[in-house]
């Protein structure tokens, strides 16, 4: 199912109270410099294509100006005039009488098939480096007034105010009404968390016959953001705009996660703990991007504090050098356990012959940053659940190898990294591990510690619980 905004607006919608608006007859396409070159008697700009939201055409209500479109894009103010000066990045916008066609493909078209009963904006305070706010009153906001969609009438802003508020206003609302049968749309501007608390919020309640499941326009604000950078969503530099202006919607695959009785969820910096949501008497969460053991949940668990956050995506970094260089000289854990894979296709478990094993992770998507590449052989929202895995190694060896993933996902192709497509993986610690840290699960940037004997399972989940935009 696809769900869709409806775009077409009246022309006096646009500038009504929302920054510059400038009037130009034409603009031209400049194809070997990826801009679109604009020049008129009070306007010249080149707007570079990776800058531009969507065109949306004009009704002919402004007899000033009938018909014709509005560029609208997010980028710097080059547009200037004698008495204007704001260099500000933001959101921006044309009207044009006419476009080349070079253009066509960015236009919106101003029909669409299905009407949404309500928008809920869900802002992440605290996602990444706390710039949704910001990035909601500078752009967002005034993307959505310049096309006719007001708060209050058009959409609900929801602000975050704990690490529970997405999955409560999911519970509550959100889901309420999908039961409702009632087509909604989310506009998320978080990480790859709150996509998690979105999908466990609606995963671990039943599901009424008239269910529709939500569909959700991410705006990545988060550290890594996974899943935005896997389907496209950050290709051009509208931080999503585009893709909601734009974008269709299309099945978001899940798989589950259950644990052995006495797994917790670790909170606050590990300062506080919690059990787990329970399904069948056993404790389950449900995830769309990756769940991990080892290096990689250890480096994510280490870096989620105050202090590494404000250095964004290079707190991985930082924190995988300290792990796999201790600052006593020892050499990188060797995290022990028994490991079972259920290859794709079929019923049979497998045994991993190694039982000391350094990284471990199972993910639907490919990349876990823009340019880290963890699984190349992943297309977007294909649901294949694909894994990469390896035994212990030097710190300069893992170093390289992991190194690799920034160069398109070579470190599939060296000896040291198996690398295969799976519908299941099985984790059991079996009293290997004495100390906690080496026992710790990342399950979509959440961190979830096992008991000494513990075990998790994960599996594909096929079914829908919610829909994701993308071009």
């Amino acid at each position: 199912m696809s769900l869709e905004f409806a775009w077409a607006i009246p022309d006096t919608y646009i500038g009504a109270d929302d920054g510059p608006s400038f009037i130009v007859d034409e603009v031209t396409y400049d194809g070997s410099n990826g801009v679109v070159k604009v020049e008129g008697s009070d306007v010249k700009a080149d707007i570079p294509v990776k800058d531009i939201i969507a065109v949306v055409p004009l009704t002919a209500d402004d007899k000033s100006f009938p018909g014709g479109y509005a560029l609208t894009y997010v980028g710097s103010n080059d547009v200037y005039t004698p008495d204007m000066e704001d260099t500000t990045r933001g959101y921006h916008y044309l009207k044009v009488l006419t476009l080349p066609e070079e253009l066509n493909n960015l236009i919106v078209p101003s029909a669409r098939d299905k009407a949404v009963h309500h928008v809920h904006i869900i802002i992440s305070t605290l996602s990444g480096t706390c710039q949704a706010e910001s990035f909601y009153e500078n752009s967002v906001q005034k993307f959505l007034a310049s096309v006719g969609y007001r708060a209050g009438s058009s959409y609900t802003i929801h602000t975050t105010t704990s690490a529970k508020s997405v999955q409560e206003l999911t519970e509550t609302d959100i889901l309420h009404s999908a039961n409702k049968g009632q087509a909604q749309r989310i506009i998320l501007m978080s990480g790859d968390g709150g996509i998690v608390d979105i999908v466990n919020a609606l995963s671990l309640q039943p599901h009424s016959d008239c269910y529709i499941p939500p569909a959700m326009s991410i705006l990545p604000m988060g550290t890594g953001n996974a899943l935005a950078h896997s389907i496209g969503i950050t290709d051009d530099r509208t931080s999503g705009l585009s893709s909601l202006a734009r974008g269709s919607s299309k099945p978001l695959p899940i798989f589950r996660a259950t644990f052995s009785p006495g797994a917790r969820l670790l909170l606050d910096e590990a300062t506080r703990e919690e059990e787990l949501p329970v399904v069948d008497k056993v404790p389950t969460v449900y995830g769309a991007v990756v769940c991990s053991w080892g290096m990689h949940a250890g480096l994510v668990a280490d870096s989620d504090t105050k202090e590494y956050r404000k250095f964004g995506i290079d707190r991985f970094k930082m924190a995988a050098k300290e792990a796999l260089y201790p600052s006593d000289g020892s050499p990188p854990h060797a995290y022990k356990a028994k490991i079972s894979v259920l290859p794709a296709g079929t019923s049979s478990w497998q045994a991993v012959p190694r039982e000391e094993h350094m990284y471990v992770l199972a993910t639907m998507v490919s990349n876990l940053e823009k340019t880290f590449t963890v699984s190349p052989a992943s297309s977007p929202l294909s649901g294949s659940l694909r894994l990469v895995h390896f035994g212990p190694t030097t710190a300069d060896e893992a170093m390289r190898v992991m190194g690799l993933a920034y160069q398109g996902g070579k470190h599939v192709d060296e000896p040291l990294v198996n690398y295969e497509d799976i519908d299941g993986m099985r984790i059991e610690i079996e009293g290997r591990e004495d100390e906690a840290r080496w026992r710790r699960i990342c399950l979509d940037g959440k961190i979830i510690r096992l008991e000494k004997d513990g075990w998790v399972e994960i599996r594909k989940e096929n079914r829908t619980v919610v829909d994701v935009v993308s071009m």
